[in-house]
């Protein structure tokens, strides 16, 4: 699996921006996409997660109720949607796939549950 994400850029506070991770090569019907984001001397982390077998998803508290994830079956794609961004959103944001149907959402945020990762697409927040 081959994973392109885009839609990163220089944004102010508050504004919005989103990004997209489009899969390529294998089938991904039993796969759960993931973004994660890391910021400079910072630690990857989870940002959000959804099962594409069935739309479930789960998010990390520092943006739930701002961030969306979202799905297009037919593009392979999965989006991000960031409103009422913040300057510690700033970070390199990843998409990853872990092609193994899992549906325990409590393993969705640990980085070694996915087995493919995009190359990352900079998102910075000025304030």
């Amino acid at each position: 699996v081959q994973l392109q994400a885009s839609g990163g850029g220089l944004v102010q506070a508050g504004d919005s921006l989103r990004l997209s991770c489009a899969a390529s090569g294998d089938s991904i019907g039993s796969a759960v996409l993931g973004w994660f984001r890391q910021a400079p001397g910072k630690e990857r982390e989870f940002v959000a997660a959804m099962a594409w077998y069935n739309a479930r998803t789960y998010y990390s508290d520092s943006v739930k109720g701002r961030f969306t994830i979202s799905k297009i079956n037919a593009q392979k794609t999965v989006y991000l949607q960031m409103d009422s961004l913040k300057p510690e959103d700033t970070a390199v944001y990843y998409c990853a796939v872990d092609l193994v149907r899992n549906v325990d959402r409590s393993t969705w945020s640990r980085p070694d549950t996915y087995s493919y990762w995009g190359q990352g697409t900079l998102v910075t927040v000025s304030s």
